[in-house]
């Protein structure tokens, strides 16, 4: 698949816009209520299914396939990303009106790092072909311990990353609106909310190592590998907002990555051989994803939310230290 140096520039180019008329979007802070989530989830998908077809126009139908493997993994992962941020903005108590802002600087900061990540991982694969076998056990276990951990809910407030960053980077122990950063008796430090950020960043590495793995089980391609990623990464935002208060009904989410994580993992470990189409690997990954979201809205259909525990005024309970 050859893309010319235009192509690489013309996504960027669209990429930062859109970052810049999201941006713009939500200059104020406010609290961004489920139609506003949804209006930009149909808007980011729209975007991520239509790339697709470009792709399709441009390089062919095995190419887009191949695209659209990528973005449903990333888009299931997606899912999962989203419990653990609204983990983290319930355990520290982040406002419902600055947790935009944060999300969007972690998407910036995502992006950034899939980009080194994939650029990384494109040149090992070119160079040693082995490197594919590891990539297929990693994913194999990290089924195995995603099926292990599902029902598993962690408190971030007590992991040894909070506790490390409250101990290292100087900080206040209260919000001050959207500020990362503020003086203090003539010192510039850190607030909450940019503690909460580096937090964020540091879960998202983490789900990084999973997804980048999955989808070069899917696509070698480094053009396809980033595109599907920044879609699915894009509206990230959005769906947390449209989700965050419904993730105690996706029950069997965690168990349905678990299967596609040790599907395209079984698939690159056989990657020389047995083929698998790419027809076979799209429809394995829509199917299980969709098997596991029915059956948890269906067990789930008459389960209470849990109460709502961060605020959405502004105000903030004290930063809890390490």
């Amino acid at each position: 698949m050859q893309v010319p140096l235009w192509a690489w520039a013309a996504v960027l180019a669209a990429i930062l816009a859109m970052l810049s008329i999201d941006l713009l979007a939500h200059r104020r802070p406010h609290e961004v209520r489920t139609r506003e989530a949804a209006i930009w989830s149909a808007v980011w998908l729209t975007l991520g299914l239509g790339f697709g077809l470009v792709v399709w126009a441009g390089w062919g139908a095995q190419q887009a396939g191949e695209y659209y493997a990528g973005y449903l993994i990333e888009k299931s992962l997606a899912v999962d990303n989203v419990f653990v941020f609204a983990l983290i903005f319930t355990a520290f108590a982040v406002p419902r009106a600055y947790q935009h802002r944060v999300l969007f600087f972690g998407v910036v900061g995502a992006l950034v790092m899939r980009a080194v990540f994939i650029a990384a991982g494109a040149a090992l694969i070119e160079t040693f072909h082995w490197v594919l076998y590891l990539f297929g056990a990693l994913l194999v276990v990290t089924a195995w311990k995603m099926y292990r951990s599902r029902n598993d809910h962690a408190d971030p407030s007590t992991g040894r990353v909070w506790r490390l960053l409250t101990r290292v980077v100087p900080s206040t122990d209260r919000y001050h609106g959207q500020r990362f950063l503020v003086r203090d008796a003539g010192r510039l430090v850190a607030t909450p909310l940019l503690l909460v950020l580096l937090l964020v960043e540091f879960t998202d590495l983490i789900f990084a190592v999973d997804s980048i793995p999955a989808i070069f089980a899917v696509t070698t391609e480094p053009f396809l590998v980033f595109t599907s990623n920044a879609f699915a990464i894009l509206g990230l935002r959005a769906l947390y907002f449209l989700l965050a208060d419904l993730m105690h009904r996706f029950t069997y989410l965690k168990t349905g990555l678990a299967v596609i994580l040790a599907f395209v993992g079984v698939k690159m470990l056989l990657i020389d051989v047995v083929k698998v189409p790419i027809a076979v690997s799209l429809g394995v990954i829509a199917g299980v994803l969709l098997v596991s979201v029915v059956a948890s809205l269906r067990t789930t259909a008459s389960t209470a939310p849990p109460p709502e525990r961060h605020r959405a005024d502004g105000e903030a309970e004290p930063l809890r230290r390490g």
